[in-house]
């Protein structure tokens, strides 16, 4: 038989909805934790792999407003604040008023952040609209044009590295864009010197995921800013590859880590441009070679690992 009353029922009720939002709450918070513990470890251990960041380097964190661009500039302070090394940061973000662009977001945060900052406005938008036919992508002529500008801006600024936002998605995305459309074995790196040969340009997020970022963005609440203002098709071979990966990944869980270890670990002499392996010049040496050619064996394939990444196979 219940002896419970209406009233210690009730109140029953209420004390375990509050004790399960209390557990709730506090797995939240050391989720949280764990994941600014990865971006932190990751992008530091990008940094050291590829000395992306050195003593006295100003760099200029280029802003687009969007996810990744937001977590890499909040990641980076808070690199800064305990690194060995002395270097500056500065955010920059080009206005290039494309219509319903909400110029004051940027600003306020930054400001907000207390942290320095250039705002440059240049009507890039009429150019490609006057340049580029009705309906057809307007991405090559934008990149363009905003690349030139921000080279002139990091200039003014005196920055010698230039910052940008792209991720490990990013990363092979790129990789199986060029494999695909471009008959290339190109990625994007983590580090290399602007095509002007003036610039460093570094990419920190390098090892971390979207998936984190995504997580990341929304635990900050950043002030997003919609990528889609100028009109222009999103890019639909990227979206293609993008998608691609993400089916892959839901099918065979680690797949991307391990394609995305493959990129640090290329062995030239098992592909076949001439330029990186010397196969004319080849001779006998009658030496035993693991790095040789095993001939009539099959290949065996082990896990791969990535800083700061556990692959859990079931």
């Amino acid at each position: 038989m219940n002896t419970y009353t209406d009233t210690e029922a009730d109140n029953a009720w209420v004390q375990a909805q509050a004790e399960s939002e209390a557990a709730k709450a506090i797995k939240i918070e050391r989720e949280t934790h764990k994941l600014e513990k990865r971006l932190c470890r990751q992008m530091g251990q990008a940094i050291s792999d590829f000395n992306l960041i050195e003593e006295g380097d100003r760099i200029m964190v280029c802003m687009s407003g969007g996810k990744d661009s937001y977590g890499m500039l909040d990641i980076l302070l808070k690199m800064k604040a305990r690194a060995p090394v002395d270097f500056e940061l500065v955010a920059v973000n080009l206005d290039q008023k494309q219509p319903g662009f909400p110029a004051h977001i940027l600003p306020a945060y930054l400001k907000a952040l207390g942290v320095e900052y250039h705002i440059e406005t240049q009507d890039t938008y009429s150019i490609v609209k006057d340049k580029i036919p009705e309906g057809k992508t307007m991405c090559s002529l934008c990149s363009r044009l905003r690349r030139g500008i921000l080279y002139r801006v990091a200039r003014e600024l005196k920055c010698n590295k230039l910052a940008l936002g792209h991720h490990r998605d990013d990363m092979l995305q790129t990789f199986f864009l060029n494999m695909f459309f471009g008959g290339k074995l190109k990625g994007m790196p983590p580090k290399l010197v602007s095509d002007n040969g003036e610039f460093m340009v570094i990419r920190p997020l390098a090892y971390v995921a979207e998936t984190d970022l995504i997580r990341w963005a929304e635990h900050r609440q950043f002030p997003i800013i919609p990528c889609t203002l100028c009109g222009s098709q999103e890019n639909l071979q990227r979206l293609q590859v993008g998608n691609m990966l993400r089916e892959w990944q839901k099918k065979h869980p680690g797949r991307i880590e391990n394609m995305f270890s493959a990129l640090q670990n290329v062995v030239p002499s098992h592909l076949m441009d001439a330029k990186l392996h010397g196969f004319k010049d080849l001779k006998i040496t009658g030496i035993a070679d693991e790095a040789g050619d095993t001939a009539f064996d099959e290949e065996e394939f082990k896990e791969a690992s990535l800083p700061g990444i556990q692959v859990i196979s079931m």
